[in-house]
């Protein structure tokens, strides 16, 4: 696995194994992915962001045939690159540099070398919600107008590329996550509503789900909930709720609302 920062890697671990899987290889990157994962995995090799083919030798060498990105990488960090000469050629073949292109090269390259990339979603299908309230108090009929207007803004934002998440209050829009993350959106989001504001977290158009999937974990539900937004919708059958167990706990404690809209 590629594995970046937060408990997604632990998480997709502790799936994989229960899946059957006896063999795990990490690619972990210097001030991104956690160390605890040296304890849970079978062999597990450092990197600089950017260092492709020291990567893939690392997976050849250990006879990697199929690999999965589990956990992000700071966006700061793909405007960091320390780029190897095959990281360059790669870069100089991009129209466009963003999650999506830089990963989807990625995935490109290793296709070369006979590695398979997998759906970033491979093991954790008890993870993905379908539509319906989830957690928290039972949604009034003006939130959920609220969920539907900002599941349409954010699909039309994610199709621009500039975010997948807004927050909105009584139809206005009052954030849209960009360059700085979804955690920073929430607060400058919810700062201005000043409460009752909602968080619609969505996938892109056609998203490819080997990278980049929407992600929910425990600390998006206190984040909001010291934000002021006491309302978290999020894209049924294409989100993924990592830490479930916890996410729910504070959906109870902190009364916010999760629920998965279509």
């Amino acid at each position: 696995m590629i594995a970046g920062n937060g408990v997604y890697p632990e998480i997709f671990v502790t799936a994989a194994r229960r899946a059957g899987m006896k063999e795990i290889i990490a690619a972990a990157f210097i001030d991104e992915t956690k160390s605890d994962l040296t304890k849970i995995v079978d062999a597990i090799e450092w990197f600089r962001v950017g260092q492709l083919s020291k990567m893939i030798a690392f997976f050849k060498k250990h006879e990697v045939k199929h690999a999965v990105m589990v956990g992000q990488i700071a966006p700061k960090n793909l405007f960091d690159l320390r780029p190897d000469f095959r990281t360059l050629l790669m870069l100089a073949r991009l129209k466009k540099r963003n999650a999506e292109t830089l990963f989807g090269a990625i995935g490109n390259e290793l296709a070369k070398e006979g590695i398979e990339l997998l759906p970033a979603t491979t093991f954790l299908d008890d993870c993905i919600p379908q539509a319906g309230h989830i957690a928290g108090p039972k949604p009034k009929k003006r939130r959920l107008e609220d969920a539907h207007f900002g599941l349409e803004i954010a699909k039309a934002s994610s199709k621009l590329d500039i975010g997948q998440t807004v927050i909105v209050k009584n139809g206005t829009v009052l954030a849209v996550e960009a360059f700085e993350g979804t955690n920073e959106a929430i607060k400058r989001g919810g700062a201005l509503g000043r409460g009752n504001s909602t968080m619609v977290k969505v996938s892109k158009p056609d998203q490819d789900m080997r990278f980049d999937v929407p992600v929910i974990g425990p600390d998006t539900i206190s984040v909001a909930a010291e934000g002021n937004v006491d309302v978290i919708a999020v894209e049924a059958g294409k989100t993924l709720l990592l830490d479930k167990q916890e996410i729910l706990a504070r959906c109870e404690r902190l009364k916010v609302t999760l629920l998965a809209v279509e």
